[in-house]
């Protein structure tokens, strides 16, 4: 074909070799066509693979792996006096020993939900988010928090290891059975 006729003259020019015969790709080498056809399939099997594995995703739910609710944090010969934060980071509670007993206090700020750190040289737990604090034994006194921390559900079990239900909170009153554990 000439290029000096302009769109229109290629495009009759085509027009004519199709009635004559010739088939209006035959300009193009023959490499140039495998690539074309490569691209092409490759596109639509990509397109089928994803929709396929957007179907297959279907059949597997998502689920979140939460922690447990109830579990074993030992002996109460593993906890002296005072507050314990060996399970802070994973179970989100503190062990606390005093001369009444052994209780177990849940790591959530009763203002909204953010997680106290144990101040050791104050005495206290405080909240980083908004100042709230609260005594060893989960008693607020300063700051925002409208009421106490909560205490989770502890008990012995058979082996003698301490029992803990987080799923079974008390709040303040703690004048509920299983909140202390006499030992």
């Amino acid at each position: 074909m000439d290029s000096k006729k302009g769109f229109l003259g290629q495009f009759l020019a085509r027009l004519k070799q199709t009635k004559e015969g010739a088939q209006p790709g035959d300009d193009v080498p023959p490499e140039i066509r495998t690539v074309r056809r490569r691209l092409v399939t490759g596109s639509v099997v990509g397109f089928l693979g994803i929709n396929l594995f957007m179907f297959m995703r279907f059949f597997f739910p998502r689920t979140l792996f939460e922690p447990k609710t109830s579990f074993a944090i030992g002996y109460p010969s593993d906890f002296g006096f005072g507050v314990d934060t060996r399970f802070q980071q994973q179970y989100r509670i503190w062990v606390v020993r005093n001369a009444e007993g052994l209780f177990v206090i849940y790591a959530r700020c009763t203002h909204l939900g953010c997680t106290p750190d144990w101040k050791e040289s104050e005495n206290k737990f405080k909240c980083p988010c908004h100042g709230s604090g609260f005594d060893n034994e989960g008693i607020n006194f300063e700051g925002p928090a409208p009421r106490p921390l909560d205490r989770a559900h502890v008990e012995l079990l058979p082996t003698g290891e301490i029992l803990v239900d987080v799923s079974r909170l008390t709040p303040y009153p703690y004048n509920v059975p299983g909140v202390i554990l006499t030992v």
